[in-house]
């Protein structure tokens, strides 16, 4: 699952001509301990141009402990610590499925369009929809655009449901390939959204 979106992930920066990741400012909003954060290190981008918040603090703390060079700060993505206008690229990876409050994800993207530089860019990752977990609510297309008025997107439906993947793809990898590229069973949307100039 996270060797597929990696590739898609590639290939979007590659189409938008954002492959080279050095010089760019970038902030995650609910960076957990870090793991996506690692990705973006390793394709290229600068752990001391990137900061990561998160509400939990022990996540916080471990993120801090593995990726010592990046900046970790505990804060709420309705109210971000930035200047306006701050970043070049913003990384949101299923923290916007576990908010079930509408005014709170209107808040939240309000909040990403405000630090994100004119002409920057948003990376969305999160369901579509994720019925073994009641405490998630997937956020369609639609949604998303209501979310980020204005914006271009390029959108791609990847990641074949993760209880499939887990049943199916130790047994039968080619199977779990071609399911995946049906895209009917796929739960999660990768979206490259794009702030006006």
């Amino acid at each position: 699952m996270i060797s597929d979106r990696q590739k898609n992930i590639l290939d979007l920066l590659s189409s938008t001509h954002t492959a080279d990741l050095v010089d760019l400012r970038i902030l995650e909003i609910g960076c957990g301990t870090g793991g996506v954060i690692n990705e973006f290190i390793h394709l290229g981008a600068m752990p001391t141009g990137i900061v990561g918040i998160d509400l939990l603090l022990d996540r916080l703390q471990q993120a801090s402990t593995d990726l010592p060079d990046c900046s970790w700060i505990n804060a709420n993505g309705q109210q971000l610590p930035f200047q306006d206008e701050n970043f070049d690229l913003l990384l949101q990876f299923t923290a916007f499925s576990s908010i079930l409050d509408p005014g709170t994800k209107n808040d939240m993207a309000a909040e990403m369009l405000r630090v994100l530089k004119p002409g920057g860019n948003i990376l969305w990752y999160d369901f579509i929809w994720n019925p073994t977990n009641p405490q998630t609510k997937g956020i369609g297309l639609k949604e998303i655009k209501s979310l980020f008025p204005a914006c271009e997107f390029t959108p791609l439906r990847i990641t074949l449901a993760p209880p499939l993947t887990r049943l199916l793809l130790p047994r039968f990898p080619r199977f779990v390939n071609w399911l995946s590229s049906l895209k009917l069973l796929n739960s999660h949307l990768l979206v490259w959204i794009q702030k006006p100039d």
